[in-house]
């Protein structure tokens, strides 16, 4: 729109006045914009004087772009006077392509609100275009404008199936992750309304979400209910399998852990099968047998791969902390070069690289190198600042303190300095994570309201 001389919007009352008003401006006579556009001068008349009520979206583009009038205003006028399914389905597309969320969604409003089909036809149609949709922006929008409509409207088939597109995606976000989880466990509510592939997709992905951010209990729960349904050979459900073992190992509960290694690798499950021998060697860690631990981890350790090889480091270097034997720990740290060697693209690897830090500025301190531990600290703290693992880094400042404190260290200004720095952004993290779980219980609350009524219970199939 054109600009008053107090900065506001001069409005038109027809989308044939602006043209006019812009081909005056630009000196053109209906016969220049004629040529420019290949538009017979008469059309373009009846367009101006708005005897032409409707002009065709084909017949307005060319126009448009001689003029230099924004695409986006075409979209908006055609919005607001044309209900027909294929042109706003059209207008859809280029509202995408403009990467405008407001217009796609204003846009989205109109289509599925046509009066020529019924609005659940048009959102399953809306639904569908989505999930082509490359632009991950321009498909978060149009999901979550699919979840307020169908929470509103009460679809629920729809609102299921939004919100596990919409999880994952979201759930990518490694700053966000326990945020996207609570977002994830709203639809356990509604998986009935899932298919059944779709179901499974969410237990298992929600489970390694859980394992992620180390909710063990939670995890065991997901995973086991995607391998009650999936009957299937896939990778997927082979990397659940193996979390599930590792769960049970975290929680402590090492016979239901060594009972499902068994069982998978009776299976043939071959992520289990591959890592078996690690999984054995750390539950003999936890049960602190670390004569029968070191030499197989020393073996697991030989056989990484450059994907596995730093999840075996650690495992071993925490085992000869446990026994003093700083040594072998000092020769397998020559190697860090290669142990850092990948690129982490997972919240677990990010978590890993941070513990490998943390273990390593604990023998800096037996080795009492104490400047060196400190900034090992520091590079474990930022680590998990890429993935916001508040509780390790919290625990890497408890470290920190409690090293000062049983040495009598006095903390120098600069430590003090950068240690307020990370509790700011420790804060800031804290703040962030409690005001989005706000708003998703808010969103889910209302959503339930709108679907169900206020008295309606829900419980989690798994």
């Amino acid at each position: 729109m054109e600009m008053d001389t107090k900065g506001q919007k001069l409005l038109f009352t027809t989308l044939g006045e602006r043209i006019q008003q812009r081909r005056k401006q630009a000196n053109l006579t209906l016969s220049d914009l004629e040529k420019a556009t290949g538009i017979r001068k008469g059309v373009i008349s009846k367009i101006e004087t708005g005897e032409t009520k409707r002009p065709e979206l084909k017949t307005i583009r060319p126009i448009a772009q001689t003029l230099g009038i924004p695409s986006t205003e075409i979209i908006e006028h055609y919005v607001e006077i044309d209900q027909r399914i294929d042109v706003l389905h059209e207008l859809l597309m280029e509202a995408i392509e403009l990467a405008d969320v407001r217009l796609v969604q204003k846009v989205a409003d109109r289509f599925v609100q046509s009066p020529h089909a019924d609005s659940c036809t048009l959102l399953e149609r809306l639904y569908n275009l989505t999930r082509t949709v490359q632009d991950v922006e321009m498909q978060l929008a149009l999901y979550s404008f699919i979840v307020k409509y169908a929470r509103e409207h009460g679809i629920q088939r729809f609102l299921a199936k939004a919100l596990l597109q919409k999880y994952l995606i979201e759930r990518l976000d490694m700053k966000r992750l326990e945020e996207t989880f609570q977002a994830g466990e709203e639809i356990l509510h509604y998986t009935d309304f899932l298919s059944q592939e779709e179901r499974i997709t969410l237990f298992f992905r929600l489970g390694l979400h859980a394992h992620n951010i180390k909710k063990y209990a939670k995890c065991i729960e997901l995973c086991q209910a995607g391998l009650k349904e999936d009957h299937t050979s896939n990778q997927l459900k082979e990397r659940a399998a193996l979390a599930l073992c590792n769960s049970y190992i975290m929680l402590g509960d090492y016979e239901s852990a060594e009972t499902y290694v068994d069982m998978f690798v009776k299976a043939n499950y071959s992520f289990v099968v591959e890592r078996a021998k690690p999984i054995r060697a750390n539950i003999l860690v936890k049960k602190g047998n670390y004569d029968a631990a070191i030499p197989l981890l020393k073996v697991c350790l030989e056989e990484a791969t450059d994907d596995t090889r730093i999840h075996r480091v650690n495992d071993l270097i925490d085992a000869l902390l446990h026994i003093n034997d700083i040594k072998m720990v000092q020769q397998i740290i020559k190697a860090e070069e290669k142990i850092l060697s990948f690129d982490p693209k997972t919240p677990y690897k990010h978590y890993e690289i941070g513990r490998y830090y943390r273990l390593k500025g604990v023998y800096l301190i037996k080795c009492g190198q104490f400047e060196e531990a400190i900034e090992t600290y520091f590079n474990s703290i930022s680590a998990y600042e890429k993935v916001n693992a508040y509780k390790e880094i919290t625990q890497c400042i408890s470290d920190i303190l409690s090293f000062h404190v049983t040495s009598r260290r006095t903390i120098s200004f600069e430590l003090l300095e950068k240690l307020v720095n990370v509790y700011n952004r420790l804060n800031n993290i804290f703040k962030h994570f409690y005001k989005g779980v706000k708003n998703s219980n808010e969103k889910q609350m209302d959503g339930h309201n709108a679907a169900f009524g206020h008295d309606s219970s829900f419980s989690s199939p798994v």
